[in-house]
């Protein structure tokens, strides 16, 4: 279908685009920007005045719950919740039932996500079989079945030699190794070491189980020449410990959730559950570093670190109860809202959630058009009224997991349609 998106505010980071313009649409791609190309005729209009028109949105951290957790999320709904958020590219993680160590699931999962024609989806490998730590997972099978990296998910490694000869594996055939730095041991607890934590009775998880997880893995970068992705930095040490590492010209690039960027270890409560997550909220000293360092580019991207729970799993005591939250649906407005809150402006909002994160994905090069509004690029876009105010009503949102800290929040900016490849799949 021949499309015609008019009137709108076309924000594109990767050229630096930011004017009121049109965009032609045919075939599933850009067909032309500010002047529709000879001959084009419009199927459908989409008029989009006193909105903003960016490329569609490309989320690192999205758990879609299958194979094995189709009671806390369906591919259906999640992926019908990343549409309604103008996700059209996402990156889910291995830890599914069974883990994604083998490279028929992989082709089972990218088959069945295809078939639903909405977002892309690039899969992580697991690095290890099972993510038990023990015995590296056939990455080159993985690779060619379609993942675009390795990961433990939320799974520290404990022996340090297996994850040097993970990284140096990678190294010598290209992949990326993603990484959530934590340290299995002392990273056991619910909450953020500190005051609040201490009050609570609830078992802390010290910044250091975050620094040295990271300190090991710069030094085994160091070693073998890896290129790693930090899932999901909490800390404002963490921060000044990737700072340092990229300054030293280390292939280093990391990520930060909205939750980490908006909330802090006071979110929590009275025992709230809902702000029960992985990594766990830390203090304000630390989120005010995240954001500084989100808009000097220390941190590469903005993640939803969507992770549908079920209500058995989070209506239990804190310390108890399922970490994770829905975050799909609310990744735009958080993100223009940092950019607002901060300083930072709406075209770098745009870009961590966008361009940035593109360029983190192994299997897609810049011409392909993902994350950009390029002509001849592929036509993933998102139209959303940046003004529209909302209120987060946790029973609305598409996805099947309900739970979220910002449950009641005020919201500024909801997308009103969703194009992958030239399609409306949202709106």
């Amino acid at each position: 279908m021949n499309i015609l998106i008019t009137n709108g505010r076309v924000i594109d980071p990767a050229s630096g685009t930011d004017k009121q313009t049109d965009i032609a649409i045919a075939d599933g791609k850009i067909a032309g920007i500010g002047q529709a190309p000879a001959g084009f005729k419009p199927e459908r209009t989409l008029d989009a005045t006193g909105c903003i028109v960016t490329p569609g949105l490309v989320d690192l951290a999205a758990r879609l719950r299958e194979p094995g957790y189709e009671h806390e999320g369906m591919l259906e709904s999640e992926m019908a919740a990343a549409i309604a958020g103008g996700v059209t590219s996402l990156v889910c993680p291995p830890d599914t039932d069974p883990v994604l160590d083998e490279p028929g699931l992989v082709e089972m999962l990218k088959f069945r996500a295809e078939k639903l024609q909405c977002a892309r989806l690039f899969p992580l490998g697991a690095l290890t079989r099972n993510l038990a730590g023990g015995v590296l997972t056939e990455m080159a099978e993985l690779t060619e079945a379609g993942c675009i990296g390795f990961s433990q998910a939320d799974v520290p490694l404990a022996d340090t030699q297996v994850l040097q000869r993970a990284l140096s594996y990678a190294s010598t055939f290209g992949y990326t190794v993603w990484l959530r730095p934590q340290d299995r041991d002392l990273g056991k607890g619910v909450a953020a070491s500190g005051a609040l934590a201490t009050r609570l009775g609830l078992g802390g998880v010290p910044v250091a189980a975050e620094t040295i997880a990271i300190f090991t893995i710069i030094e085994l970068m160091k070693s073998t020449g890896a290129r790693v992705h930090l899932c999901r930095v909490s800390s404002a040490r963490g921060v000044a410990l990737v700072r340092d590492a990229k300054a030293q010209g280390l292939p280093l690039t990391c990520d930060v959730s909205i939750n980490s960027l908006h909330l802090a270890d006071t979110d929590i409560g009275f025992f709230d559950s809902r702000a029960r997550l992985n990594p766990p909220l830390r203090q304000q000293g630390d989120r005010d570093a995240l954001s500084a360092a989100l808009a000097d580019g220390t941190i590469d991207a903005l993640v939803s670190d969507h992770t549908p729970v079920e209500a058995d799993a989070k209506t239990l005591p804190f310390a108890e109860a399922e970490p994770g939250a829905t975050g799909l649906e609310l990744l735009l407005p958080l993100a223009l809202q940092w950019g607002e809150r901060s300083g930072a402006g709406v075209a770098r909002a745009i870009e961590v959630i966008t361009s940035a994160p593109a360029r983190l994905l192994n299997a897609v090069d810049a011409a392909s058009g993902i994350g950009r509004i390029v002509q001849g690029g592929v036509a993933d876009l998102c139209i959303a009224d940046p003004s529209l105010e909302w209120q987060v009503v946790p029973e609305a949102l598409r996805s099947q997991g309900k739970h979220t800290p910002f449950s009641s929040y005020p919201m500024q900016g909801r997308v009103r349609h969703t194009l992958v490849a030239g399609r409306v799949v949202h709106g």
